[in-house]
């Protein structure tokens, strides 16, 4: 298959930055009532993110502290219902964010195997999540991507599919905000990440991250039994753009004879149906007889007369398609003498970003959400989206704007009052919240011109009815029985032609109309 891939070179240039030694980000111990301080890093308790689900603590000891505790999403008729965290980004919604999801089963479910479930980041369906390999051998497993946030709050979600079957969990939760020049090269307001493979080449250390990383991003060792060699420890690289940690330039595998080095990484089958962005790091002591590399993946030309320099260099694919086992070969260039080398590499799958519910639904579920005094568990994250995992009782209509268009919340046990902000929500043709406990008094409907069906009946609203009921063109069903209204029944209403309209039993306040 021939194709044109979307593929750059950068070489290292300074940046008139200062590198932080600490990281801004926001590190959650998920299930733990204690903040505690790890490698450097503040965990602090979930509490203040999220409130729903079950903390539970694992029944193994010597645990890393963050793996010691999980905090677990009921199955049970929640099927495609997310629980989401929610982090506020309010002032860096503009910057893209690295987000790190960590998974330590424990047997926690009474199950022998982890359930497999999904995760989801504000409206993008992130990934499956599937930890029973890891933790048949008992390890971690972790999720790492890049995004974008779509509002003042970044949502991290679960949710269980059909394959679910037990209580969906996680471990810990990262969100550390990104500088701009990182991964620039790819409009995170269309696109997001999913890291596939990050690796420090001939490293048999532990994982690198943070201090090292300053944005705590993991570059696992690789390659120990493939031509391990160390770098000089005097290489001066500094400033490239994707800021990879100095340490990763320490080791390297290299080849000492002018041939072929052939990897095979990332080290698993990559799903072919998406492109990948791959990010490739070089740099050499020898600055006598440059090194010259051709570059080429699964035997498709990469970057042909690539110079390895004591300053460091990166070379990056945008879009790259890569389908199962991956070669990456590294060739010396026609002339040079000098066998191959490299120092380390990053692969992201490459996601479409989902796309956002319009802001002034969200604003309006949300104020709706903070009015009800018991919510549904799920009414967090975007209301809409992704489309398989709406909020309960909310439906919705996609095209060029999202908007939700239904609300069937009957019977759901819900006290609290009715938000006159639900009338921002101007596309609703249906609004069902009968028999719960609503009190307070009904809003003026009149901006919602399409409404078709009211149903607030069996509640306890009180005060009068709104005329302006009476001029919603295509209203042809109110239900208002069994509350506690006062005044009289709008005259419109009573001669509305076409509209059902029911005000008893109940309202014993409520003046009929003349006989």
């Amino acid at each position: 298959m021939m194709f044109t891939p979307f593929l750059f070179l950068l070489f290292l240039f300074q940046l008139p930055v200062s590198f932080s030694q600490s990281s801004r980000g926001v590190f959650i111990d998920c299930g733990s009532n204690d903040g505690l301080s790890l490698n450097g890093l503040q965990w602090v308790p979930d509490t203040g993110y999220i409130s729903t689900g079950t903390s539970k603590n694992i029944a193994r000891q010597g645990l890393v502290p963050t793996l010691a505790t999980v905090r677990t999403f009921p199955l049970q008729d929640n099927l495609f219902k997310k629980f989401c965290y929610e982090i506020p980004v309010n002032e860096r919604r503009t910057m893209k964010h690295l987000v790190r999801t960590t998974y330590y089963y424990g047997g926690v479910n009474g199950n022998g195997n982890p359930p497999v479930f999904d995760q989801i980041v504000d409206g993008t369906f992130w990934s499956v999540v599937n930890t029973t390999d890891e933790y048949a051998i008992g390890d971690l497993s972790y999720y790492e991507g890049v995004f974008m946030p779509t509002g003042k709050n970044l949502s991290v979600c679960l949710a269980a599919n059909v394959y679910t079957d037990s209580d969906p969990f996680i471990s810990a939760l990262e969100v550390v905000p990104l500088w701009d020049q990182l991964y620039n090269s790819t409009d995170f307001k269309s696109f997001a990440f999913s890291l596939v493979s990050r690796n420090s080449f001939g490293y048999d250390g532990p994982v690198i991250g943070f201090p090292d990383d300053q944005f705590n991003r993991y570059w696992e060792p690789f390659g120990l039994d493939a031509f391990p060699q160390s770098s000089s420890r005097n290489l001066a690289v500094s400033g490239i753009w994707n800021l990879p940690p100095a340490k990763v330039f320490q080791t390297r595998l290299s080849k000492g004879l002018a041939e072929p080095l052939t990897l095979l990484w990332p080290a698993g089958p990559v799903t072919p149906q998406y492109n990948y962005s791959i990010y490739l790091y070089f740099a050499d002591d020898q600055t006598v007889s440059p090194r010259t590399l051709d570059i080429s993946i699964n035997g498709v030309p990469y970057y042909n007369n690539l110079v390895v320099a004591p300053a460091g260099v990166v070379v990056f694919a945008s879009r790259w398609p890569l389908d199962g086992i991956t070669n990456l070969t590294l060739t010396p260039a026609p002339g040079s003498t000098m066998g191959p080398l490299i120092n380390a590499g990053e692969v992201f799958q490459v996601l479409p970003a989902g796309a956002k519910t319009l802001p002034r639904d969200v604003i309006a579920m949300m104020e709706l959400r903070s009015s009800f005094r018991n919510p549904p568990a799920d009414w967090h994250g975007d209301p809409c989206l992704p489309s398989q995992y709406p909020w309960t009782g909310v439906t919705c209509l996609e095209g060029r704007r999202i908007r939700v268009v239904s609300l069937n919340l009957t019977s759901m046990g819900l006290s609290g009052s009715i938000s006159h902000l639900i009338t921002r929500m101007t596309a609703l043709t249906s609004i069902f919240l009968g028999n719960n406990s609503l009190h307070g008094t009904i809003p003026d409907f009149s901006p919602l011109k399409g409404l078709e069906i009211l149903h607030l009946e069996d509640n306890h609203l009180g005060g009068t009815i709104p005329p302006s009921l009476g001029n919603l063109q295509y209203l042809r069903e109110l239900f208002l029985q069994n509350n506690n209204l006062t005044g009289s029944i709008p005259s419109n209403l009573i001669s509305k032609p076409g509209l059902t309209l029911r005000y008893t039993p109940g309202n014993p306040f409520l003046t009929p109309p003349p006989s």
